[in-house]
């Protein structure tokens, strides 16, 4: 973890468990002098886990940097839902992108301002899984090696959820999508394909590397926060579950996001320098079955007949996780 968790005793909402902690301590979200970068008014579906995951990080941005922020933003979800031309739900100055370059306008923009001599001003990429590590894939590999003063936010909702749930190279093996229907003799996704993104940019040797999911705000915010305190390149990969192309309850969004860092299919870690310096430890691992269930992209594992072994590799993923980022808490009881 990147902060000191905040224990709350009564029951109820954490905004008021906030309200009894000191200002240095509360959640962003939790201040009435939050920015609300992403406001109201955006078209995202209920549930939105992207929508949930830029206000929170876009928010924590502004705090870091006294308001002074520039973001650039592909093509995608985040685009499409938050400025229905002529319409915005953003309250920064905010630059639409193509799919694939958010990285590059985000690595000119810094480029400008260093020659205006504007070190106060701070940059920002933004895109989805897709835009991030298939067609974007080029610009931000060379954002990363140049060290370019920006940080790239990922929102990973595993597909291509904007153009109709198609297969990304983030998509986890046995997902049904549009192009990985659950047909055959091993329906879904396939084993063995596809990107590990952070690990990818902690290969670069860029200075931060982090993921985060939106079930944890705290630890979200934090790591924006930490990452605003460098300069040079960045990469923050947030996990943000879609009710629509993962079927799953709009209500359900925080729920599934905790299930896979509980699972351990998510590791939620932070490095420095291409070395993990924290990792957020889970008490108790819990069987992926209770992640995979309540997503109907994962029904055809289940019905009409359990997919033992499907289930059993998809188990065995999770545990190569929890090893090899030491995510259980032994000491837990």
């Amino acid at each position: 973890m990147s902060f000191q968790p905040v224990k709350f005793y009564q029951t109820g909402t954490f905004t008021v468990g906030n309200r009894l902690l000191p200002d240095a301590e509360r959640a962003v979200q939790a201040n009435m002098r939050r920015t609300n970068s992403l406001n109201s008014g955006h078209r995202a579906c209920q549930g939105c886990g992207e929508a949930l995951g830029a206000r929170y990080a876009i928010d924590a941005a502004m705090h870091a940097t006294r308001n002074q922020l520039v973001a650039s933003n592909a093509t995608g979800c985040l685009e499409v839902f938050s400025t229905p031309y002529p319409e915005t739900s953003w309250q920064i100055p905010w630059i639409h992108s193509l799919f694939g370059n958010a990285a590059a306008v985000a690595t000119g923009i810094a480029a400008a301002l260093k020659v205006k001599g504007r070190s106060d001003v701070r940059v920002i990429a933004q895109g989805g899984d897709g835009g991030t590590a298939d067609i974007g894939f080029g610009c931000l590999s060379g954002m990363f090696e140049r060290n370019d003063d920006v940080l790239y936010l990922c929102y990973d909702n595993e597909a291509y959820m904007n153009t109709g749930v198609q297969r990304s190279s983030a998509t986890p093996p046995a997902a049904r999508t549009a192009t990985t229907m659950a047909v055959g003799p091993a329906p879904g996704n396939s084993f063995g394909q596809g990107k590990n993104l952070p690990a990818i940019a902690m290969a670069h040797g860029v200075q931060y590397v982090a993921t985060a999911t939106v079930a944890e705000l705290r630890d979200l915010e934090a790591k924006v926060t930490r990452a605003m305190e460098f300069r040079g390149a960045r990469y923050i990969h947030i996990f943000v579950p879609c009710p629509l192309g993962w079927g799953h309850a709009s209500n359900d969004t925080i729920r599934i996001a905790r299930l896979a860092k509980e699972t351990g299919l998510f590791p939620v870690f932070e490095a420095e320098h291409g070395e993990i310096v924290s990792v957020s430890k889970i008490r108790h691992p819990l069987p992926v079955e209770e992640y995979l269930r309540p997503q109907k992209r994962f029904a055809h594992l289940f019905s009409p007949q359990p997919r033992a072994q499907v289930i059993a590799q998809i188990q065995a993923m999770a545990d190569r996780n929890i090893r090899k980022y030491k995510l259980h808490d032994e000491g837990a009881r």
